[in-house]
């Protein structure tokens, strides 16, 4: 698990993708989360502006991202 920190009250889905380095462009994450490739607290999130908050956890790939 990779715990990754936050600055601010929120992330939004697709541009945490980005922030924790799991794909190069925002246009990969839309498509990742709108095929249900991403899970948020272990489930399916397909709402690529989810608000993330500290102590989320974000699957993809195998890998989990933890927001703090």
């Amino acid at each position: 698990m990779q715990e990754i920190k936050i600055n601010t009250e929120f992330i939004k889905l697709d541009s945490f993708l980005k922030w924790c380095g799991a794909v190069s462009l925002g246009s990969e994450a839309k498509m990742f989360v709108q095929d249900g490739m991403v899970s948020v607290n272990g489930e399916i999130c397909t709402q690529r502006g989810k608000k993330l908050r500290v102590g989320d956890e974000v699957e993809f790939e195998g890998e989990i991202y933890k927001l703090i």
